[in-house]
């Protein structure tokens, strides 16, 4: 029989139970919609110092002005005007490797390294050589506008460490960004979703479900945007400077 964990079907009106708690006692009225999130996907429901990293990491996405995932939930928002799942999924559809989503690549690098045997500063070198040699950006490094320090990624640290957290994938990113540092001859930021990459290990939340971080906290921003839409549009402005582009004749 195929069966599943998260949660009774509507039908079952007799129970209504989420990770084996009742939905109405136990979870609605006594669980913030942080611990219920962390409650779904891992089953368990979350430490004091598990509930504020979560807390802070869906928070430091959630809104960051006209970036692309704003740019386009505002679009479909014209076009869909009654619609608002729909540009929120177009938005949300722009979290990914380049926009947002990072966290995911940076979990699995810090995955490797706890897990090898030997010296970390060894490990952290050997990182680095590899992504030079294959001409690839270490996932969690690097920003167009932030220079030398992110400080939502510093923010994030303190927030961690003064919640309580061991540490351990903190001072391994920390290490291979000291190792990035030194084979780049400068300082190369560590950005938020390196940041989150780290605290997210930290609180045991599970690496293949660190982008959703992304997405959910993302997805409550972008409401925002599609509500101002409404009331103060911008997309007339997008559509008038895409008339600006010029036609070019001819094929690459």
């Amino acid at each position: 029989m195929t069966k599943t964990r998260i949660g009774t079907h509507l039908n079952d009106t007799a129970r209504l139970r989420v990770r084996g708690k009742d939905t109405l006692s136990e979870v609605v009225g006594e669980l913030s919609f942080t611990e219920g999130f962390y409650l779904v996907v891992t089953g368990r429901v979350p430490t004091a110092t598990q509930r504020k990293v979560l807390d802070a990491a869906l928070l430091v996405l959630m809104d960051h002005g006209l970036t692309p995932s704003a740019l386009v939930a505002r679009i479909v928002a014209d076009s869909n005007p009654d619609d608002i799942q729909i540009p929120l999924a177009a938005g949300a559809l722009m979290v990914g490797n380049r926009y947002a989503g990072t966290m995911v690549g940076a979990g699995r690098v810090l995955s490797e390294g706890m897990s090898f045997g030997g010296d970390k500063r060894e490990w952290a070198k050997d990182l680095v050589a590899k992504f030079r040699q294959s001409k690839r950006r270490i996932p969690g490094f690097g920003h167009a506008n932030y220079k030398g320090v992110d400080p939502r990624a510093a923010r994030l640290f303190e927030v961690a460490e003064a919640a309580g957290v061991k540490g351990d994938y903190i001072a391994l990113l920390q290490t291979l960004s000291e190792e990035i540092d030194a084979d780049a001859g400068k300082r190369i930021v560590l950005n938020a979703t390196g940041a989150l990459g780290a605290i997210l290990h930290e609180i045991d939340f599970p690496v293949e479900a660190m982008r959703a971080v992304a997405v959910v906290s993302r997805c409550a921003g972008l409401v925002g945007h599609v509500l101002e839409e409404r009331s103060s549009p911008i997309s007339p402005d997008i559509y008038a400077l895409s008339e600006t582009i010029d036609y070019e004749e001819g094929v690459d």
